[in-house]
């Protein structure tokens, strides 16, 4: 959001009824540590969130969330526009987040799905509606999925 890095920080928490300084300056040094991020931005908090790299700017936004302690994670595409190795940052954080919270991802990546989930579900769209048409543990899905939709699309055949 083009705001400064605190301001991003803030915003969810101050829309929540947070108005104490000190607390949000606790909260927001905390989630920035949690993501990675406080060493590398922590003097220039004031600095517009737009002047970070890409992995950065993705890292603040998982701290913008983690900041209101949400139960759930929804992540859309969470490395879809980064470097390879700014992804890989983003999938390690998202790794290392797994006992702290619930997350779904939604991904058009495999490799990373493989990676990243203990549980998959797989949409597909039949007569303009879209349904799930398996879930199941990542492993079952990518090795032995019954499913002919889903083991063509999981080995790469169809797309």
């Amino acid at each position: 959001i083009a705001l400064s890095i605190r301001r991003n920080i803030e915003l969810g928490l101050r829309e929540h009824g947070q108005r104490n300084r000190d607390e949000l300056r606790q909260i927001t040094e905390k989630v920035l540590r949690d993501v990675g991020l406080w060493d590398e931005v922590q003097n220039r908090l004031d600095q517009s969130a737009l002047e970070l790299s890409g992995g950065q700017q993705q890292r603040l936004c998982i701290a913008r969330a983690i900041a209101l302690k949400p139960q759930v994670l929804l992540m859309d595409e969470p490395c879809s526009a980064l470097d390879p190795l700014a992804a890989e940052h983003v999938e390690k954080l998202i790794q290392s987040m797994r006992g702290q919270y619930t997350i779904i991802i939604v991904t058009h990546n495999l490799a990373q799905a493989r990676r990243l989930a203990d549980n998959i579900a797989v949409f597909w769209t039949r007569d303009s509606v879209g349904e799930i048409v398996e879930h199941g543990p990542t492993e079952t899905l990518f090795g032995a999925s019954s499913n002919e939709i889903v083991k063509s699309y999981l080995s790469g055949r169809r797309g």
